[in-house]
């Protein structure tokens, strides 16, 4: 039976996932038994180059391989995935007017108060409040 398509930016994720759960710089054929071995070698080195050029890994060669280390987390390469198509859009503002306007009521305070602890400068998440509802009306 065929595998189910997996959403964009999903294996992604789960590459960057087993990098974290790794405690240390792993290789390639390490993340692909990690993730079950259904991956052929060149589409985990492939999804690896792929994180490295969007700057959430590193690599150091060792012998003829390389150890790859993460150097962000899921919700960083998320914020990336969701700026790049924030990008490529010609009217930023209604399309963070839309975001907006749909987000769930638990969600809407955590971006409220990440606003409002950034000021005028940049948004700094360690100064929010978590959301306690996972997104959802309390």
């Amino acid at each position: 039976m065929a595998r189910a398509r997996r959403a964009q930016g999903e294996l992604e994720g789960q590459v960057l996932g087993a990098l974290r759960e790794a405690g240390g710089p792993v290789t390639a054929a390490w993340v692909q038994e990690r993730l079950g071995g259904d991956l052929a070698y060149t589409t985990v080195v492939t999804i690896l180059t792929r994180l490295l050029a969007k700057d959430v890994v590193a690599r150091e060669r060792r012998g003829r391989s390389f150890l790859w280390t993460p150097t962000a987390d899921v919700a960083r390469l998320a914020a990336l995935r969701m700026r790049r198509l924030l990008d490529g859009e010609r009217d930023r503002a209604a399309v963070l007017a839309s975001f907006v306007t749909d987000l769930p009521p638990g969600d809407e305070r955590v971006l409220r108060a990440l606003l409002e602890a950034a000021g005028p400068g940049r948004v700094n998440t360690r100064n929010a409040a978590p959301s306690d509802d996972g997104g959802t009306e309390d």
